[in-house]
C-alpha cells in the first residue's frame, strides 16, 4: 500500500491496531462461551450420573388407517325420504268406499268420521292446487304440503286435483293419483269429495292425524 505522507502511514497504523484489538476481544468472548456451555454439558452429566440407553420392549404393531365415518344422518334422511315418497303405481279404488264421493278412511276410523267430513265439521285451515301441475310435479308439491301442513297441527286441509277437463279425452290424470297418493300418506285419516262450493269433484277435503 503506498501513501503519500507520515500521516498517511500513521492512520494506516491506528487502523491495523483497533482491527486487532477487535478481532482479540471477539475471540476472546467466543472462547469464554464455549468454556461456560462446557462447564454445563460437565455439571449435567454429574447431576444425571451414569446413563444407559433405553431397551425397546414388546411392541404392539399399530391398527392400519381407521375407516371412514359413517354418513348415519345421511343415510336416514335418504331413508325418510325413501320411506316418504309416493308411488304412481299404488292403486288406491279398492280401499274407497263405495259410495258417489269415493270418500276414504283408515281401518278403525267410523263411518261418522267420513260423514263429518262431508258436513264441514272441521273447517278448512289450509289449501293447495295442483290443478295444471304435471304428474310429478304435483306429487312433489303434495308431498310437502302435507308434511307441512301435519307438522304445524293443521287438521282439515282441502287439496284441488281438477276435473280433467283440459286434459286429452277429458280424463282426470291427477285425481286417481291423488287418491293414491294421500292414501299412502301416514298422517291421512280420511277424506271425502268436496262439497260443490268447495270444488266438488274436482276437489278432496282431507282429515289429518293429530301431530
Amino acid at each position: 500500500m503506498k501513501s503519500k505522507s507520515l500521516q498517511d502511514l500513521q492512520q494506516i497504523r491506528r487502523q491495523l491496531v483497533e482491527r486487532q484489538e477487535r478481532e482479540a476481544r471477539e475471540k476472546a468472548a467466543r472462547e469464554a462461551e464455549e468454556r461456560r456451555r462446557e462447564a454445563e454439558r460437565t455439571l449435567f452429566q454429574r447431576s444425571v450420573g451414569a446413563v444407559e440407553p433405553l431397551r425397546h420392549g414388546p411392541r404392539v404393531p399399530l391398527a392400519g388407517d381407521l375407516p371412514l365415518p359413517i354418513p348415519v344422518q345421511q343415510q336416514l334422511d335418504e331413508q325418510r325420504v325413501l320411506h316418504e315418497s309416493l308411488s304412481d303405481e299404488f292403486d288406491a279404488s279398492t280401499l274407497l268406499d263405495v259410495d258417489d264421493a269415493l270418500s276414504f278412511r283408515r281401518p278403525g276410523v267410523g263411518l261418522d268420521v267420513t260423514r263429518k267430513l262431508r258436513k264441514g265439521h272441521w273447517s278448512i285451515q289450509r289449501e293447495i292446487d295442483l290443478h295444471g301441475l304435471r304428474v310429478e310435479d304435483a306429487r312433489e308439491a303434495l308431498a310437502d304440503f302435507m308434511r307441512e301442513a301435519h307438522k304445524a297441527g293443521v287438521r282439515c286441509v282441502r287439496v284441488v286435483h281438477g276435473k280433467g277437463l283440459g286434459s286429452p279425452g277429458k280424463t282426470p290424470v291427477l285425481k286417481g293419483k291423488v287418491h293414491g297418493w294421500l292414501v299412502q300418506k301416514k298422517e291421512v285419516l280420511a277424506f271425502v269429495q268436496a262439497r260443490g262450493d268447495e270444488g266438488g269433484a274436482g276437489a278432496l277435503v282431507v282429515l289429518l292425524r293429530p301431530s
